[in-house]
């Protein structure tokens, strides 16, 4: 199988290097990354080449490093960057979950949701929690069960996986996101020169996850696999709305 991996923590991302040398220990593989050259965590599914041009540099064997965003990342691959179109595409393994509301702002999830435009596999790989990160059991686990969480896929979905940071998983279930409310607040003031700076101070989120949904997965050291739309209008009123499973689609 072609995989093409991609992240938004970065070419440098532990969790891309870890899981990209568990994939290539796997010989019935073959493994490109094409990964943002920087960090570009919450970028969602943003693209930069309408304004500019995007660079490739070589950063190892059948690995290249991009000036744009995840999403840019995944469509260079995809329109003949690489010597083979890519038969799956990867995003992550994510320091840190993308579960739920996240989902909107991911920059991980965007790169596997761009896959699904093409009508090619997205699966979106994060790892809930704060460091030190169990990268290695996450990534052979992750890699052992690829062409599972790849059957889950259809046209128009992508897969949505979290693992919980620990060394030895419960078990692993199909959920739906969650709904995450977020106690941010602002903090301004005025520099020395007169200009009026912001900052976001992340708080607590508000609510317990519902019963079935990935932060309830996560919760119990499940595995969480979500199947997610990626169009934002389902029209039932034709009566043609895909009905993919695990996905309730209510009027």
């Amino acid at each position: 199988m072609n995989i093409l991996l991609t992240n938004d923590d970065g070419i440098d991302g532990e969790g891309l290097t870890v899981f990209a040398e568990s994939l290539r220990g796997r010989t019935y593989h073959t493994v490109y990354v094409i990964a943002p050259d920087t960090n570009r965590s919450g970028v969602s599914q943003a693209i930069s080449f309408l304004s500019n041009p995007l660079r490739l540099d070589k950063h190892g064997p059948d690995t290249w490093a991009c000036s744009g965003t995840p999403a840019d990342c995944v469509m260079l691959g995809v329109m003949g960057a690489l010597p083979v179109k890519p038969d799956i595409v990867v995003s992550g393994i994510n320091a840190g979950a993308n579960i739920g509301t996240d989902i909107l702002y991911s920059g991980t999830a965007g790169a596997a949701r761009q896959a699904g435009l093409y009508r090619i596999p997205g699966i979106a790989l994060s790892l809930a929690g704060k460091a030190p990160f169990c990268w290695q059991e996450t990534a052979n686990f992750a890699a052992d069960h690829l062409e599972e969480f790849a059957g889950m896929w259809r046209e128009d979905l992508f897969i949505n996986v979290n693992m919980p940071n620990i060394p030895h998983f419960k078990g692993m279930i199909s959920t739906f996101p969650c709904i995450r409310r977020y106690k941010d607040s602002l903090e301004i003031f005025t520099s020395q020169d007169g200009r009026v700076c912001c900052f976001v101070n992340f708080g607590d989120l508000t609510g317990k996850p519902e019963e079935g949904s990935d932060g309830d997965a996560i919760a119990q050291g499940l595995v969480s696999v979500s199947q997610i739309y990626i169009h934002p209008i389902v029209r039932q009123e034709t009566g043609n709305a895909p009905n993919y499973p695990g996905i309730a689609l209510k009027p």
